[in-house]
C-alpha cells in the first residue's frame, strides 16, 4: 500500500516555499471538498499534484482514500490530464486517466490517448487499459497502436499479456481485430489480415481474413496464414471461392 504525506496548497504558492522529500503537493484553484462517507475527496479547476515519484495534472480529480485522506487508494482525473510517474515508469495522457495503485490498473480515455513506458507505447482514441498485476492490456477505439522495440500494429480492437515475470513488457499473447483491416510490421514483414493473432508459446502468427504478407518485394494474398516468428517462414492458404495471389516485384531493372 502507498501512504502518501499529503501537504494541501491552494491557488496561491508561495514562492519561498520547496516542497519537501516525502511530501505531496496538491494545488487547486477551487479548493477542496471531502466526502467522508463515500471516502473521496475532490480537487476542481488547474489541479497540479507533484510527489517524489508521480506528477498528475487535470481540471478535477478525485482522490479515493480507505481509512484517511492519506491513505490513497484510487486516482480519477479529467480534462487534458497528464500523467507521469517514476515508480511505474510510464507516462500518460488523455481526456480521462483512472489508476488504482493497489492492483496497478490504468485506464485512460479520450481522442489522442497514449501510453509510454520504456518499452511500448500504446496509442487510442478512445481507450487504453493495462494491468500490471496480471499483464493483461487492452485498446478500443479508431486508430489504436502498439509499438515496441521489435514491432508496431494497428487495430480498432487490441487484446494482449505482457510477461510480468521480468522487467520488459514481453508480449506473450495478442489478439488484433479490424474491421477494416489490422496491420503488423515485424522486422522486414508486413502484414494484414482482419483478425491477427499470436501466441509466444508457439512461436505462430496467425492471420485471418483479407489476408496480405509483404516481404523484400514479395507480396502474398489469401484468406488465412500463419508465420513462424522464430524461423520467419510463413505459409497462406485459400478457401474454395479465392486463390491465393504472389507478386514479385524485379528490383534488377
Amino acid at each position: 500500500m502507498i501512504r502518501l504525506t499529503i501537504l494541501l496548497i491552494f491557488i496561491v504558492i508561495n514562492g519561498s516555499y520547496a516542497r519537501q522529500i516525502g511530501e505531496t503537493e496538491i494545488i487547486s484553484e477551487e479548493g477542496i471538498e471531502v466526502f467522508q462517507e463515500q471516502k473521496f475527496y475532490l480537487l476542481k479547476k488547474n489541479v497540479i499534484i507533484t510527489s517524489d515519484n508521480l506528477k498528475l495534472s487535470g481540471d478535477e480529480v478525485k482522490i479515493y482514500f480507505e481509512n484517511d485522506l492519506y491513505d490513497i487508494k484510487k486516482i480519477e482525473a479529467f480534462n487534458n490530464v497528464i500523467f507521469e510517474s517514476s515508480s511505474y515508469g510510464l507516462s500518460a495522457r488523455g481526456e480521462k486517466i483512472f489508476f488504482e495503485l493497489d492492483e496497478e490498473i490504468i485506464i485512460i480515455n479520450g481522442v489522442k490517448s497514449i501510453l509510454d513506458t520504456k518499452d511500448v507505447i500504446m496509442k487510442s482514441n478512445n481507450e487504453i487499459v493495462v494491468n500490471n498485476t496480471n499483464g493483461k492490456f487492452s485498446l478500443k477505439g479508431s486508430n489504436s497502436s502498439l509499438k515496441t522495440e521489435t514491432i508496431y500494429l494497428k487495430g480498432e480492437k487490441i487484446d494482449g499479456i505482457f510477461d510480468t515475470s521480468t522487467n520488459i513488457k514481453d508480449i506473450i499473447r495478442l489478439d488484433v481485430f479490424d474491421e477494416n483491416i489490422s496491420y503488423l510490421k515485424t522486422n522486414n514483414t508486413e502484414m494484414f489480415a482482419n483478425r491477427i493473432n499470436y501466441n509466444k508459446d508457439t512461436s505462430i502468427m496467425e492471420l485471418k481474413d483479407n489476408v496480405k504478407i509483404s516481404r523484400d518485394g514479395e507480396i502474398v494474398t489469401g484468406d488465412y496464414g500463419t508465420m513462424n516468428t522464430l524461423t520467419q517462414s510463413y505459409k497462406v492458404k485459400s478457401n474454395n471461392a479465392n486463390k491465393v495471389k504472389v507478386i514479385i516485384s524485379n528490383k534488377n531493372e
